[in-house]
This record gives C-alpha cells, structure tokens and sequence, in this order.
C-alpha cells in the first residue's frame, strides 16, 4: 500500500482482489487493529470499485510478528475451509499461541495498559520486562533472572520459536533466560518487521511468538469455533458481525432457543416459606372476622380438630386475632396437627 495518492496505495490490493474474485474465491484482508486508517481506507475503496461484498476484514489486535504468522497459518488452512470458517479462526488462532517481547523499558508503550509503578521501573537500571499481547495482554517485571513466573501458558509441545529484533541488538540475555524457560526445539531469527518499534514504543526490543509444532495444532483449531450462516450473504461465520457483509447476525425476534427447547424450566429456589393452601388465602380475602362464602358445588374446609364449624363460618374456639390467621399452619402431614385444648394423642 504505497503510492502517492489514495488511488495508487489501493492499486495493488485492487488487482490482487479482482484476480481472486474472477476465479469464484472471496477475499479476507487481515491488518492491525492499532494500525488500521490506511488498511481500511484501501478495503473500502476495494469494495466500491469492485462493487462487492465479497471482500472481508479482520482486524487484529496482535503485535507485528504475531501478525505475520496467524496470516501464513490462514493462508495454509483458507484451500480446505470455506472463506467465512478461515476468517472465524483468525482471533482463534491468537488463543493458541504465545506472543510478546523482551524490553527494557514500556513507559512508551501504549499498545498493552502498563501500571505507574511500571512506567516508573523503566527508568531504573538493568531492568527487564516481559511484554505480551496474546493469548492475554500482560506486562511483568522479570525479577531474579526467571521469567518462568511471567509465562500465562505454553502452547502444546514440540514448541518452536521465532524472533525479530533490530541488527545491532543481542540475543544474549533472551537466550540465556527466556528460551530456556520456554523449552523450545528450535528458534529461528526474523528480519525486524517494519511495525515492530511502532507497536512497542521503543528501538530496541527482541520480538517473539511462540507456536506448537504439533501435526494436529492446526487441524484441531476449527473445531474450537461454531459458525452459523449469515442471515444476509448466507456465509458461514463465527461471530456477531459478518466480516464481509457486516451484517448482524442476532437471531429473529421470537424465534424459539435452538438448544434445550424441551427441557423444563428448574424449579424455583426455596426461601423456606412454608407454602399455604388456597383456602387460607380466601379466608383472608373476606375479612379477619367475617363470613366465608363456599364455591358453588364445593364443599367447606373443615378443621382439623374434629369441631363442629360454627354456623357463620367462624373459628371454632371463637373469634381469633389477624396474626393467628395469618399465621396458620398449613394442612400437611409433616407437621403435628394441633387443637386448642394442646397436642393431639394418637
């Protein structure tokens, strides 16, 4: 994307997506998220002149390095997997490797959140940082020469590892501190990537990414993603937001769940309140002292004491106060049944 103009820095992007589109392929565009005016001013300007949909873009919140390889893994995966699937495992793929840097100072890094005390340690001397941006964000001190503490995880073994850092800059204390506590099989050096002192906010930096080597590494992160087809372009995506289309994928208003429909609704959690019948709710309702009007064709509650009911449908002890009645307790065999003159005797 060079040029002088917009038009130029687009040409190439341009003839590459026209090519692809000719040959029945879609096209997916991954560029730096923190990077993004220029990649996506030349992705817009592709899709109007080509007058398609079929271009999509994903942006990635990922150091230069980390970049460049999630992009040679896409490229590997794209023949056996439809476009929309490749470009789902695009933030998968950052989830399985272990990306970030070896620096000396982060007060000019603003690419992951550092700490005060952080920013105040890098102007100490024969300090050292342990920098990564995936499959975390995460900024630590190395302290007593072991950065195995810092590690968030490692990827499945065999690891490999790759570097890039600028010419003049040793590998020495990498090497001596770092790759040993990585337990890597090999370690390969990279040219600098030309975003990398941009992205780490300093000159000096030794940029790495660590990634499994495993013959099913690769193949066995598809399975990791569920994709759906967009409710627009009809291509299959793993996400809110189709990259091509941009559609929202929410489902329709009133659609039924597609996942447990038959499954009945867990009971609700008891608070220990013990539950009344429904006669004693009635009997409220008509007052403290009042009459109770049975149902049509219902019979009336009788007590449990054996009593007679008084005529006017009172208690059969007589008048009670409200919080007697409220406080009733409810026809079940658990609890001792009761009477006025005490405990009943079986």
């Amino acid at each position: 994307m060079t040029g002088e103009d917009k038009g130029e820095q687009a040409d190439a992007f341009i003839e590459f997506a026209r090519a692809n589109l000719e040959q029945g392929r879609k096209v997916t565009a991954l560029y730096a998220k923190w990077n993004a005016e220029r990649a996506e001013r030349v992705i817009a300007f592709a899709r109007g002149a080509l007058l398609t949909d079929e271009i999509g873009q994903i942006p990635l919140d990922i150091s230069p390095l980390a970049l460049s390889l999630v992009s040679d893994q896409l490229s590997y995966m794209s023949p056996y997997l439809p476009a929309g699937v490749t470009a789902s495992l695009a933030h998968e793929l950052c989830r399985h490797v272990l990306a970030g840097a070896w620096l000396k100072r982060v007060n000019n890094l603003a690419t992951i959140p550092i700490t005060f005390k952080q920013h105040i340690g890098s102007y100490l001397p024969r300090t050292t940082f342990l920098a990564f941006n995936a499959p975390v964000k995460r900024v630590g001190r190395v302290k007593k020469r072991d950065p195995r503490p810092n590690l968030p995880n490692r990827p499945l073994d065999p690891v490999q590892v790759l570097v890039c850092r600028p010419d003049d800059y040793s590998l020495d204390e990498f090497n001596e501190q770092l790759t040993p506590a990585l337990k890597a099989v090999s370690l390969n050096a990279l040219p600098e990537q030309p975003l990398g002192p941009k992205y780490w906010g300093v000159r000096k930096y030794i940029e790495f990414i660590v990634f499994s080597a495993h013959p099913q590494a690769l193949t066995s992160t598809p399975r990791a993603i569920r994709p759906s087809t967009c409710v627009w372009c009809r291509e299959l995506v793993d996400g809110l937001m189709c990259p091509y289309c941009g559609s929202i994928n929410q489902p329709p208003v009133g659609r039924p769940p597609t996942r447990g429909a038959d499954v009945p609704a867990p009971p609700t959690k008891s608070t220990g309140e013990h539950i009344r019948p429904a006669w004693v709710g009635a009997q409220r309702q008509g007052g403290p002292t009042g009459p109770q009007q049975p149902h049509p064709g219902s019979a009336a509650p009788q007590p449990h004491s054996g009593r007679p009911v008084p005529p006017d449908g009172g208690h059969p002890s007589g008048p009670q106060p409200r919080a007697a009645q409220e406080h009733r307790p409810p026809d079940n065999a658990a609890y001792p049944r009761t009477s006025p003159a005490g405990p009943s005797s079986a």
